[in-house]
This record gives structure tokens, C-alpha cells and sequence, in this order.
């Protein structure tokens, strides 16, 4: 498996713990998921790195995830 694909695996399941707004009930769960994936800063997109830090925006306000 290549980077990037684990990349893109990781930020999908972060999507979609967003979407289950988890980070609400569990934000530990999602913020170690962060971590996993934060780890590839460097080579991240603009976009993934946009989303990455509105997710921990949302962790810290307990903010529902809306799309």
C-alpha cells in the first residue's frame, strides 16, 4: 500500500467520524486518529490539512459536524 493510499484510508475514517459526529462522545477516540494521520503533515494537501484542523476545531468547541 503506498502513502498516499494510507493517507486517503486514514482521512476517509476521519470523515466519517466526523459525519457520526464521534468526536462528540468520544473525542479521544478521534484525536488519536488525528495523530495517525497529522504524522504525514509534510506531505498532506492543503485541503486534508484544512479538514484535519476544522475537525480539532470542532473536537475543542463540541461542535456537531455538519456538511
Amino acid at each position: 500500500m503506498s502513502l498516499q493510499d494510507k493517507i486517503k484510508d486514514r482521512m476517509d475514517l476521519l470523515q466519517d467520524m466526523m459525519e457520526d459526529n464521534v468526536h462528540i462522545d468520544s473525542p479521544d477516540i478521534v484525536e488519536e486518529h488525528i495523530r495517525t494521520v497529522s504524522k504525514f503533515w509534510s506531505v498532506l494537501s492543503d485541503e486534508d490539512r484544512d479538514y484535519i484542523h476544522g475537525s480539532r476545531h470542532a473536537i475543542e468547541e463540541k461542535m456537531e459536524w455538519k456538511i
